[in-house]
């Protein structure tokens, strides 16, 4: 009786998914964005992501962010987490190290210059957050990229 029900529950789980995929296949688009509840606001996420990317000298705290936001830093920190699912620092960080990445793959630039480049203290502060995220040295990374 155990392996009916099996075969049934499976019989089921692979019918609904199928069903899944041809409406996918035949409705047009394929939905590729799901709905966030909660959050920033479009508009207030776009100008938190354009201030963390700024080159300039401007205030990139979370107190300004947030600040900017018209939020308390707490706050402010959960709703971005939960738009984008890291939280600022961490955002900012994974972009540096996507930019590292391009930047080791496209250029023979030493890995000193690119990590003064992107802002970091010490090539020492770069490869260890580099590592954290790939999970390996970004002399390493780019042995194995090119």
């Amino acid at each position: 009786m155990d392996t009916f029900m099996s075969k049934h529950v499976f019989g089921q789980q692979m019918t609904d998914l199928l069903a899944t995929r041809l409406l996918v296949a035949h409705a047009g688009s394929p939905v590729t964005c799901q709905l966030v509840t909660g959050g920033l606001s479009p508009m207030v996420l776009r100008r938190a992501i354009e201030r963390l990317l700024s080159d300039s000298d401007a205030d990139v705290s979370l107190a300004a962010l947030a600040s900017d936001a018209g939020l308390s830093r707490c706050h402010f920190c959960r709703a971005f987490r939960q738009s984008t699912g890291l939280s600022p620092h961490g955002w900012r960080r994974k972009h540096q190290v996507e930019q590292a990445m391009n930047m080791l793959r496209a250029t023979d630039d030493s890995i000193l210059s690119i990590s003064v480049a992107l802002g970091y203290s010490s090539q020492t502060a770069f490869a260890a957050a580099f590592r954290k995220l790939i999970g390996e040295t970004p002399s390493n990374w780019r042995r194995r990229a090119r």
